[in-house]
């Protein structure tokens, strides 16, 4: 898939601005034909060198770009070509996914195996040992903590995981290793 083709994609687009956020977007969304230094992409975007460098580190650390080291001869400086790898986002964004559904996964667990009350007043949760510890009220406000139902977010979580476990076609690996 061509960067252009990539870079449309709105969910590669959130992807890349998660990553490098809004200062290093510009130049997460202007990969280069071939190698470019990190100078002339701070020039041509009329950004800060420092954001710019920031950014280009952030896709080397996620695969997304490399470089290549090349020592001038009469100065001894240092001079990095950098090459954007966007062909590996794809691989990427399962990683992601498969880092969701196991969090989800846990989440859920940790909801099913909890009793939680909450302060409606303030809006705050807390399991049953420290509901218990401040005799079922609110170290906030002093209102009393109400048993809390989380059944439709424990649904919702499993939907989640389904959806992702579809998506990542999770049930078809796990099948085929049993």
């Amino acid at each position: 898939m061509a960067f252009e083709d990539l870079l449309e994609d709105p969910v590669i687009q959130k992807y890349l601005h998660e990553l490098v956020g809004p200062k290093g977007m510009p130049v997460a969304a202007a990969p280069p034909d071939g190698e470019v230094t990190d100078e002339e992409l701070a020039e041509e975007l009329d950004l800060e060198l420092n954001d710019v460098r920031r950014a280009l580190f952030i896709l080397y650390e996620t695969d997304l770009a490399t470089y290549r080291r090349l020592r001038d001869e009469d100065s001894g400086w240092l001079t990095y070509l950098w090459t954007f790898q966007y062909e590996n986002i794809p691989d990427n964004l399962e990683e992601e996914m498969h880092r969701l559904l196991d969090a989800l996964d846990q989440r859920k667990e940790y909801e099913h195996q909890h009793e939680f009350y909450l302060c409606e007043v303030c809006s705050i949760r807390f399991e049953f040992g420290e509901a218990m510890d401040f005799g079922f009220e609110c170290p906030e406000c002093g209102s009393p903590l109400e048993s809390m139902e989380n059944s439709r977010l424990i649904d919702a979580m499993e939907q989640r995981i389904e959806d992702l476990r579809q998506e990542l076609n999770v049930e078809k690996l796990e099948e085929a290793e049993a």
